[in-house]
């Protein structure tokens, strides 16, 4: 019996990491660490058909879970194919009770689609795939700041523009990809350096070619050819990112715990994914903004409510992300 336990980002925008625990055709699946979702599928459905990965077949929900609620099962359907879909996603289950305390699992998604400047050199990243048959040829390559950016991230740095933050970002990022953008897919190596693989738009000359890691911006958008103005509009960016940056396993630790502080202005989001941080460089900041986020739930009147993970799903190119489709 083989079941894998990964991790995936989720992009464009960027907003965290998705945990999976994989047996067959069962996931349990959480973008906090504490709230489990398991699906099973019929993936009898798929033999002897040319699988892709537009392949798709219907999930079935069979429960929830959490240390404070235990389980709670879906619909049960009195099939032999859905007993045997119950039989996956009990092991799925057995074995999410005895590693969700492991978290967070390694990052798996090494197939990175990268937008490209019109140097073809990498600008931002768009997507990201766990395997080569997921690799998809076929989608929009704008970067996109996303509709919580659009809501709550602010900066001095466009204030006299007249437009929102985010799309001012959005179109200085999308400018620099030139009049014919173009996207490259990556393998990333275990050193991190990429090798070209296919792409949308005029990509050709660039497949096969090898890219050293330091060419690959470490908080997924590059910012190193910005005048002063727009740099500090990245800084910033970054900045409003980072409860959700921290999530990113490999980054400097200077750069960490630069993040932390920043995160510490957004201690509810800290208190929902800092399950999901590789590592803390301070401590003391980390545990500042869990105590922040206790004393404000404490208060008479409760801090909005966020929002940002739910609109992830509106957000991946308007639709939602191949794990939640036909659920």
């Amino acid at each position: 019996m083989t079941v894998e336990c990964y991790a995936q980002r989720l992009l464009n925008p960027y907003r965290g990491t998705m945990h999976t625990i994989k047996y067959e055709a069962a996931e349990a699946v959480t973008l906090d660490g504490v709230h489990w979702d398991i699906y099973v599928s019929n993936d009898t459905l798929l033999e002897g058909l040319d699988v892709n990965r537009w392949t798709q077949i219907t999930d079935i929900r069979f429960g929830t879970w959490s240390v404070e609620n235990g389980l709670k099962r879906g619909p049960i359907y009195p099939s032999d194919d859905f007993l045997r879909m119950e039989e996956m996603g009990a092991i799925v289950y057995q074995y999410l009770t005895q590693v969700h305390r492991k978290i967070p699992f390694p990052l798996r998604d090494h197939y990175e689609l990268w937008l490209l400047d019109a140097e073809g050199r990498p600008l931002a990243l768009l997507n990201s795939v766990v395997e080569e048959n997921e690799i998809d040829l076929e989608t929009a390559i704008a970067w996109r700041a996303g509709y919580a950016a659009q809501e709550n991230f602010t900066s001095a740095a466009c204030a006299h523009t007249g437009l929102s933050a985010a799309d001012f970002l959005a179109r200085h990022i999308n400018a620099r990809s030139g009049a014919r953008p173009a996207a490259q897919w990556f393998r990333r190596e275990r050193d991190g350096a990429g090798t070209g693989l296919q792409g949308v738009g005029d990509v050709n000359e660039f497949e096969g070619r090898h890219i050293p890691y330091e060419d690959f911006p470490p908080l997924l958008l590059s910012a190193d050819w910005m005048d002063e103005a727009h740099r500090r509009l990245a800084a910033d960016f970054h900045a409003w990112q980072a409860p959700w940056l921290l999530a990113l396993p490999g980054l400097d630790t200077a750069l960490r715990g630069e993040l932390e502080q920043h995160a510490r202005s957004q201690a509810a989001i800290v208190e929902k994914l800092h399950r999901l941080y590789p590592e803390t460089v301070d401590e003391k900041a980390i545990k500042a903004a869990l105590v922040e986020a206790v004393m404000c739930r404490a208060q008479p009147t409760p801090a909005p409510r966020d929002t940002t993970l739910s609109t992830f799903y509106i957000e991946l190119n308007q639709n939602p992300p191949d794990w939640e489709r036909g659920r």
